[in-house]
């Protein structure tokens, strides 16, 4: 299984071969022959447009390698000191962040155990339900592509993060019913193997015993035969067990419990990854390579992307913590609240480049550094600003 991973890394490792350099790189480099070439390969049918990407690109080329003159610590001075580019890394650092802490890696990581947890015991149906939440990914991920000059940046980002908050309330909302409607714990039906009954359960009130109390005791239930809603048995984790339930042609659960809700679950489950796919997939990447000014895109770059990973790392290692601390219905919600939050930040904080030069966009922060904390860039456009000749649009 994970060799077959090795497969497109090895198809873009021979594709990268007919890659062509980067014609600013080669710029840099002085192979300025090497780089026309390029160009003209990329803008055959147009000599003029040749002409104008050489002269923009020497122009930036230069201003570029000036600024390589200043030290990397000065540059991380300016970072510090400079409210404009203070307020480019807020945007950029902020949307990473939020995608992660919306929880979108717990939804593809945990898929399969999301599934169980909705009460589908069978560990095929689980992967196979996940891999579909994969595909939708992909093609949600595709009409991103279609929809982000449409649309633009911003709208798309927000309308996406409504229809995250919708999700995870009707997944916060599913799990509590599922919770409900657990089927209660009799152990009749195993009175002879007294060997298998989970000694965890006499710990608690006899009323009480249902699916859930079983698997918060640590144990497993096994279904009953002919309808999981029914009464079944909460027996301990052993294998020996789990094959006695199986034999008996019963559905072992260890994760979440049967109910007639889990549809429900499954449907919110598709509708995060609807929602999510193209818009707050794509667009923190997107803007995060149009928002800084040359010199200091590689370093912001940078930082917002190990900002996405580090959040990325702290929602994947606490998600099951927190299913098990403040149950399922509760975390989802929790991620909901986060989403809100995130909406908001991105209604105050991040501007809208569609259709923008990085000329453009640069002066959006110019203005924002005079005009102080607190604006909304609603509706934020600036006159169009054509430096140099230059026409370059995001």
């Amino acid at each position: 299984m994970l060799g077959v991973a090795g497969i497109p890394a090895a198809v873009q490792a021979v594709l990268v071969i007919f890659l062509p350099e980067s014609p600013r790189w080669l710029f840099r480099q002085g192979r300025l022959e090497e780089a026309i070439a390029i160009l003209e390969k990329i803008y055959s049918d147009s000599p003029e447009q040749v002409e104008e990407e050489i002269k923009e690109l020497q122009v930036s080329v230069d201003a570029e390698l000036e600024q390589k003159k200043l030290l990397t610590a000065s540059k991380l001075y300016d970072l510090l000191v400079s409210r404009q580019i203070r307020l480019a890394l807020r945007a950029g650092v902020g949307l990473q962040i939020f995608q992660q802490l919306v929880g979108i890696n717990t939804v593809m990581y945990y898929s399969p155990s999301i599934v169980e947890l909705a009460g589908f015991a069978s560990h095929q149906t689980a992967l196979l339900l996940s891999m579909l939440v994969a595909g939708m990914n992909a093609v949600g991920t595709i009409a991103g592509i279609i929809l982000i000059d449409r649309i633009g940046r911003r709208k798309l980002a927000m309308t996406s993060l409504l229809g995250v908050i919708v999700a995870l309330c009707l997944l916060s909302v599913a799990f509590h019913l599922t919770a409900a409607d657990s089927p209660s714990v009799s152990n009749k039906s195993v009175s002879q193997h007294i060997d298998l009954i989970c000694p965890n359960l006499l710990n608690i009130s006899r009323s009480s015993w249902t699916c859930v109390s079983c698997l918060q005791a640590g144990c497993g239930f096994c279904a009953a035969k002919n309808d999981p809603m029914l009464p079944g048995s909460c027996l301990n984790l052993k294998q020996a067990t789990q094959a006695y339930c199986e034999d008996s042609t019963r559905l072992w659960f260890t994760k979440g419990c049967p109910s007639h809700y889990g549809w429900l679950a499954l449907a919110g489950l598709a509708l995060y990854i609807a929602a999510f796919s193209p818009g707050m997939g794509p667009v923190p990447w997107a803007v995060n390579s149009e928002i800084y000014s040359l010199q200091y895109r590689g370093i912001c770059g940078g930082i917002a992307a190990t900002a996405n990973w580090v959040s990325n790392l702290i929602v994947a290692q606490t998600f099951l913590s927190l299913t098990q601390a403040i149950g399922t219905s509760m975390t989802f919600f929790s991620f909901g609240i986060i989403t809100i939050i995130a909406l908001v930040f991105t209604y105050k904080y991040v501007p809208e480049t569609k259709g923008l030069s990085f000329a453009e966009v640069e002066s959006i922060w110019e203005k924002e550094a005079h005009l102080g904390i607190g604006n909304s860039h609603q509706g934020a456009s600036v006159e169009p600003l054509i430096l140099n000749g230059q026409k370059d649009q995001i």
